[in-house]
């Protein structure tokens, strides 16, 4: 399986840097006049390739470690109900913002405002979480010594 995932690296390298130069070698103002768009499009989907292939390895062996670690898996799961929770209190403490915004298409809905609000509480919730963390292990520190 190393091999394997050897060659395939080795591979997407090199298209890579064969693409790169041909990107290269047309210059600047033929890609932005859209000329070589048919040199830039085999870079893209290299990147697209790699991206999928990464994406799929993480969760594969992220997968793999919760399913033969299950201590781990109880560990995760409270992580994720705690972020859950998070989101809830989140969602119930916002509001609507009755103020009308613009956007390109129109206008902002009362429920877009309410997501909005409950991504900055959240954030807010989760800032004051990690702030408290790095001070008590700040002091659990200087207090051990």
């Amino acid at each position: 399986m190393h091999k394997i995932l050897k060659i395939v690296a080795a591979l997407l390298g090199v298209l890579g840097i064969v693409s790169l130069v041909r990107i290269i070698s047309a210059g600047d103002d033929a890609i932005k006049s859209g000329e070589s768009a048919g040199l830039v499009d085999p870079m893209a989907f290299i990147a697209y390739a790699i991206l999928g292939l990464v994406l799929a390895f993480v969760v594969f062996f992220v997968v793999k470690n919760l399913i033969t670690n299950t201590a781990g898996l109880k560990n995760t799961l409270i992580g994720l109900g705690a972020f859950a929770a998070v989101i809830l209190i989140s969602y119930l403490v916002s509001g609507g913002d009755p103020t009308q915004y613009k956007l390109q298409d129109g206008f902002a809905t009362d429920g877009q405002s309410h997501m909005v609000g409950t991504g900055l509480v959240a954030f807010y919730i989760l800032l004051a979480v990690a702030a408290i963390a790095m001070i008590f292990s700040g002091v659990k520190k200087i207090l051990s010594k």
